[in-house]
């Protein structure tokens, strides 16, 4: 039987940077402290980065002697115990990387970080802030004027906004290429490794394998995707310098994570969104593609679905689907100078043989495989002929490509006018929506990581038979992927990519034997934990592309969204237009310069005296005789020959080519991802655990009262559910003020469901939010912010707090009773101040019945 594999751990997750007058000294270590390692950067090179590695692995014990030393060795007197040779500078989780402008080299690393998901025991990271120092001497530094504008251009890029990272999972690629490596047959490898030995190629590394007794793990550690990574550049100068572990790629775009309880069986829903790094840029200043085939905001989304109770990716159950947006793949653009909400769509160039869009379909069969759908958004009946244009050329260039390519593997087009639906009201959008994400899912299948479960054989559906993909021995491939696009893919894109994954959610579930139908219903506890994740999902793409949050949201085309929400509209279009006009420019070139697509040269121009940033994006202009491809075999001949599987994913020599594998012995700390996991030397607390941190179903969606239905998967009305339609985390606020306002008169008789009332609140006091509505069973809210910190109120009987259970009818004597009071109210406005003088309280405090009696 082969050996398990799995993924590397990064050995350096602890940094701490020492500074002499001559070096740096960047000192990395294992979270458990036990493995260390050693960067040694030279300080007295004004403009050049030197910087050594010794690959050695240090223990705890042994750096403590080198820091000693070195310590020793930079005091300015032998023997000198006031001050100190070795200065500790800065403490790190991370290296984002170097880089220069026109004087020396500056480190960036990350100096706080949050944890955002869990895949498998893998944690995922938030960078929330970073460091960047400046790594030359003072005295031997060289000074530019423009220096300092570079850096404030440079940092205009917010690192601490949506950049993650993972010492252990690879970001760069999707669940299925991970977990594809990770079932890659060893004998192969080893295999491979033995015959291109005598070609110098060896996919071990060279620091041995350990083999005691067979008991070795394979260890595997593939190259990351860098159309996704955005620290490449910034790393690239010590790629080839310093040890694997050193390089911690980042990716940018959402990442969010929460938990779906069924019937306290936690299920976890990711979404990870990467947006690609190539022909990156704001919303009106980068449109169409570039001469390489890359499109603007091309974003993959993908959703991962994994059972928690098990955390073993050999032993657990794990299911995907990635879905993709991105700008229409053609020559085109906006003139943003006229000022108007809507500039002129404009062609830049022919492309009669549809040279660019080949290379970007090209890229697409060779990550996804086959079919490629497209889903065009655009509208196709317009008086004043504007997105109709995209649609024309879309149509030319896909019509050309498909005449080429095998018939089974053909392009599928779908158009559908979006924003011309809306507006009918005949039409139901997501009715719409759901059919053509029904046809989607059946050709492209999915991802999951085991085989179909038994109850799929006992309850057998229709639609699972007709479902797509490929079907292996250890479950499914998704074959092919979904391109989504409008015309700035941000609000008609994300409604229809949320109600694909909805459809494909349901698949997943019942894939993995939690529904009995692969089915799912609005307005249950999973589809509004779904929707609210999607929900953060658009409004963190359309701020970082277009400059504010979605506009039409899905409860918009549900037509179920609050008055109060078109005001918010209106100000999200206001905002967008304003960033548009007046800042975009200024986040163009940041994201130019931190990405390396422009790189200072002195005696060159500078980079905001260039008049456009045409040529930094599109390469070819710069070549007299640029290369091209076939006009009619236009696709690479690998990628065709193993369609509909994606050529990334097969297992040839080029891909072998990729991996790095090294044996270790089972219990080693590399491979060991239960002790990366759980930590056992170190003091957990419940307050910081994260999976108690997470939105989950139960605490978030469920209602609080008994004698309802637990399972997400059951239909509630609006008022049933602990977040009802108020939509975002920013209104939790106010529905604590709400059930407080429905909490202050008594309860109706039978109160099965928690009311969510939309009456004024203003009377309200807010320091009273604390506080919690009276209910007849305990009630759990959550806080604002991250923590799971929960209040409990327990309601005293009726009839202790009022005397008299109000559910009962009253009696004659009691009902006498009070119309006696209510007429004493009424008189008591009548007398004058005179009068009022005798119904006054006595010093003790007790009214004076004989003055009652007589105005009775």
């Amino acid at each position: 039987m082969p050996a398990a594999a799995a993924p590397i751990i990064s050995s350096v997750q602890k940094l701490v940077l020492y500074e002499t007058r001559a070096r740096y000294f960047l000192v990395g270590s294992n979270h458990a402290e036990t493995k260390y390692r050693v960067l040694k950067i030279d300080r007295t090179e004004p403009k050049d980065l030197v910087i050594i590695d010794d690959r050695h692995v240090y223990t705890q014990q042994e750096v403590r002697e080198l820091l000693g030393r070195l310590d020793l060795g930079n005091r300015t007197k032998m023997g000198q115990k006031g001050s100190s040779g070795l200065f500790r500078a800065v403490s790190a989780f991370g290296v984002v990387g170097f880089v220069r402008f026109l004087e020396g080299y500056y480190i960036v690393l990350i100096t706080k970080r949050r944890k955002m998901a869990d895949i498998g025991g893998h944690a995922i990271y938030k960078i929330e802030d970073t460091n960047m120092i400046y790594i030359p001497n003072d005295s031997v530094r060289i000074t530019h004027p423009d220096e300092a504008r570079y850096l404030r251009i440079f940092q205009n890029v917010d690192l601490s906004s949506n950049f993650y990272f993972s010492y252990s999972y690879d970001l760069s690629h999707s669940l299925q290429y991970n977990l594809t490596v990770l079932r890659m047959p060893l004998e192969m490898l080893k295999s491979e490794t033995t015959q291109t030995r005598q070609e110098s190629f060896d996919i071990f590394e060279d620091e041995g394998l350990i083999t005691q007794g067979g008991s070795g793990v394979f260890g595997i550690c593939s190259e990351p995707y860098m159309k996704y990574v955005w620290n490449g550049e910034l790393l690239d100068i010590i790629k080839n310098t310093v040890h694997r572990d050193w390089l911690l790629y980042i990716i940018h775009g959402f990442c969010g994570q929460s938990k779906l309880l069924i019937y306290g069986r936690p299920v976890y829903v990711t979404l990870i969104a990467r947006r690609s790094s190539k022909f990156a840029g704001t919303r009106f200043l980068k449109r169409g593609a570039n001469c390489e085939g890359d499109v603007a905001n091309e974003v993959e989304t993908e959703q991962i679905l994994c059972d928690a109770s098990v955390m073993s990716f050999t032993a657990g159950s794990y299911s995907s689907y990635v879905q993709v947006r991105g700008s229409v793949p053609l020559y085109w653009s906006q003139d943003i100078s006229t000022m108007m909400p809507k500039p002129p769509i404009t062609l830049d160039q022919a492309d009669p043989f549809a040279h660019v869009a080949a290379l970007h379909f090209d890229q697409m069969l060779q990550r996804f495989g086959s079919p490629i759908i497209i889903l065009n958004l655009v509208k196709e009946r317009e008086k004043r002929k504007h997105e109709r244009i995209l649609s024309e050329e879309l149509v030319a260039a896909v019509t050309y490509l498909n005449q080429f390519l095998p018939p089974e593997h053909t392009i599928i087009y779908i158009p559908w006018d979006m924003a011309k639906y809306t507006k009918s009201k005949l039409c139901n959008v997501l009715d719409r929506l759901n059919v053509i994400a029904e046809s989607v899912v059946k050709k492209t299948g999915f991802f999951v990581n085991r085989p179909d479960s038994y109850c799929s054989i006992l309850r057998p559906d229709e639609k699972w038979n007709e479902l797509g993909g490929c079907v292996i021995s250890t479950g499914r491939l998704q074959t092919g992927v979904l391109r989504t696009n409008c015309v700035d893919c941000l609000d008609r894109t994300n409604t229809a990519q949320f109600m694909v994954g909805k459809c494909a959610l349901a698949y997943q579930l019942y894939s993995l034997g939690l529904i009995d139908k692969p089915n799912l219903q609005f307005d249950t506890d999973a589809v509004r934990l779904f929707e609210e994740l999607y929900e953060d999902h658009g409004d963190t793409l359309s701020l970082q592309y277009g400059g504010s949050q979605l506009v039409h949201r899905v409860k918009t085309y549900r037509k179920i969204a609050p008055w109060t929400q078109h005001s918010k509209d209106i100000m999200q279009t206001l905002s967008r237009y304003y960033s548009n006009a007046f800042s975009d420019a200024d986040r163009q070139d940041s994201i130019n310069l931190f990405l390396g697509v422009f790189h200072p040269t002195e005696g060159k121009p500078h980079l905001w005296e260039l008049p456009t940033d045409f040529y930094l994006h599109h390469k070819n202009t710069m070549r007299l005789l640029p290369t091209r491809r076939s006009y009619t075999y236009w696709w690479t001949p690998e990628v065709i020959k193993h369609l509909p599987l994606p050529y990334d994913e097969v297992i040839c020599a080029a891909n072998l080519k990729k991996l790095i594998v090294k044996k270790f012995h089972k219990y080693e700390e590399e491979i060991d991802i239960h002790n990366e996991f759980f930590r056992p030397y170190e003091l957990s607390s419940f307050d910081d655990t994260f999976c108690l941190a997470m939105t989950s179903s139960a605490r978030d969606f469920m209602p609080k009262t008994f004698g309802i239905d637990p399972s997400p998967f059951t239909v509630r009305k609006p008022d049933e559910t602990g977040k009802s339609v108020l939509g975002n985390k920013s209104n939790r606020e106010e529905a604590v003020l709400q059930r407080k306002t429905a909490a202050s008169a008594p309860p109706p008789p039978s109160e099965e469901a928690v009311s969510s009332s939309s009456e004024d609140d203003s009377g309200t006091d807010r320091e009273e939010e604390g506080s919690v509505s009276q209910r007849s069973t305990p009630v759990k809210m959550t806080d604002t912010g991250d923590s799971a910190k929960v209040t409990e109120n327990v309601v005293q009987p009726m009839k202790e707090v009022y005397g008299i259970n109000l559910s009962d009818g009253l009696s004659e004597e009691d009902l006498s009773i009070y119309l006696r009071f209510v007429q004493l109210g009424q008189s008591q406005h009548k007398q004058d101040k005179s009068s009022q003088q005798f119904c006054s309280r006595c010093p003790d405090g007790v009214i004076k019945f004989s003055v009652l009696a007589s105005l009775l």
